[in-house]
């Protein structure tokens, strides 16, 4: 009996000796560890050390502040979907919560197309808002069209499941207004928009019937040109008084595919297209005032604004339809952006931003080619092939017919003489002389506009020639 307890005393030591073997194998290991922390902890406080405090102080700051971003114009959509209370037999909670899901991910799906932005899923409401993070002026429209649409796909979406027999119903809340921002994410940003606009936007939801899309006045002042509306009632807002609401009906006969009010038609689009316009616009002009070369004292900002106020006076006054005005706007806003690239062949590097451009502005092929032979048709000399050719390359020399010509003309000699093209002023009003004695407007409407003062332009400048 000793022996054996002998033997156990001496396994147990044996154990002991080796635990502590590994115990102090382990101590070692944090040590070094430990050492190669306090030398990271050191070069980490130099660095410190080495910023400012402001800089420091600065970033701690950022760290803790908020993105927060102002858009005073979104337009901000709630929708309800209900399908709970009335289910049908035999239909068990995860059959119901994959539908949902399904609905909710087209309801997505939809608002992205639309160039609407999801702001978040609560149960079995879906909230998105157009007009951010991007500002558009067709926000409004684009958010009603996208109700109509989750609408539609509901009704196609339970006829797929059941046949006629319907278990979701889908009420609609839209509302147009200022509302205020917070950012988060690093790699997928997502926005948490608050603001009167998003509380009035859940009351109008609240109180709309199952099956409808109601919207506010302020909404409706911006899409009733589209859609057909009806007067639902009005809604008490504290410290502002009744809110009028209207419901949606659909869109306009004109403005629908078969007159049927469901699907958009081209008059749709290029009615829409016209209205998108200034946003477009403000970022050709944005990039124009930014980016054009100093020396161009004549292609500037204003010639542009200049292009395309005047191919729309003619556009009218020659009987262009409202799709050709938009054509020939677009091409007036594009014709010289090619001038941020180069000087020579600015005409083709402007079609090149414009093919990368509109795509995005829902312009179709054609209309880009379209718009693109109406930009190249400027190069002098000009030789228009047809209508809206002819119109932009008047509109592109009507200054030649106005009262300002000898002021306009002076600026394009100064930056001729900047990239060194024209030797003098005497030189340039020759050169005029001979331009405009030849030159003839191609519309008739530029004609009875222009051609009488462009004689006197002839004389005002032959009184200025030296030799």
């Amino acid at each position: 009996m000793s022996v054996s307890n002998d033997e156990e005393v001496l396994k147990r030591i044996a154990r002991l000796v080796k635990q502590n073997q590994e115990l102090e194998e382990s101590i070692r290991k944090l040590e070094k560890l430990n050492e190669k922390l306090i030398r990271e902890n050191e070069r980490f406080r130099s660095l410190n050390e080495k910023l400012s405090p402001d800089l420091l102080k600065d970033i701690r700051e950022t760290e803790k502040k908020e993105v927060s971003l102002k858009f005073n114009m979104a337009t901000v959509l709630m929708a309800d979907i209900r399908g709970f209370s009335k289910l049908v037999e035999g239909m068990n909670s995860s059959e119901v919560m994959d539908e949902l899901d399904e609905i909710l991910f087209e309801f997505e799906a939809i608002a992205s197309r639309f160039k609407i932005e999801k702001i978040k899923t609560i149960g079995d409401t879906f909230m998105c808002a157009g007009g951010i993070p991007v500002k558009n002026i067709t926000n409004p429209v684009d958010v009603v069209m996208a109700a109509m649409e989750m609408s539609n796909f509901l009704r196609i979406f339970e006829k797929y499941k059941r046949g006629n027999e319907r278990i979701w119903e889908l009420k609609i809340g839209i509302h147009t207004g200022p509302v205020t921002a917070n950012v988060s994410g690093k790699k997928k940003i997502s926005y948490d928009i608050k603001g009167d606009t998003v509380n009035t936007t859940s009351r109008i939801e609240a109180v709309s019937d199952y099956g409808t899309i109601l919207i506010s006045v302020m909404t409706y002042e911006l899409v009733k040109e589209f859609f057909n509306c009806e007067y639902f009632g009005k809604l008490p807002v504290k410290y502002k008084g009744d809110l009028q609401m209207f419901r949606v009906n659909g869109l306009k006969p004109e403005f629908s595919q078969r007159g049927e009010g469901v699907f958009p038609n081209d008059a749709f689009r290029i009615k829409l297209g016209l209205i998108q316009f200034t946003d477009i616009q403000e970022i050709i002009l944005d990039k124009l005032e930014k980016e054009l070369p100093e020396n161009l004292f004549y292609h500037n900002v204003k010639h542009t604004v200049d292009v395309v106020t005047e191919v729309e006076l003619i556009g009218w006054g020659e009987g262009c339809s409202d799709e050709e005005i938009l054509l020939l706007k677009t091409a007036g806003l594009f014709h010289d952006v090619g001038h941020t690239i180069g000087y020579d062949n600015h005409e083709f590097f402007g079609t090149q931003i414009a093919r990368e451009m509109l795509p995005k502005y829902n312009y179709s092929p054609d209309q880009i080619e379209r718009i693109c032979s109406v930009i190249m048709s400027t190069k002098l000399p000009p030789k228009p092939k047809d209508l809206l050719e002819s119109i932009i390359c008047d509109s592109d020399l009507d200054y030649l017919g106005r009262s300002d010509f000898i002021p306009v003309s002076n600026t394009l000699y100064e930056e001729l003489k900047a990239q060194d093209k024209m030797k003098s002023l005497n030189d340039w009003n020759k050169l005029q002389v001979k331009f405009i004695s030849g030159h003839q407007y191609f519309t008739k409407t530029a004609r009875s506009l222009r051609e009488v003062n462009k004689q006197l332009q002839i004389e005002r400048i032959q009184s200025l020639i030296t030799d």
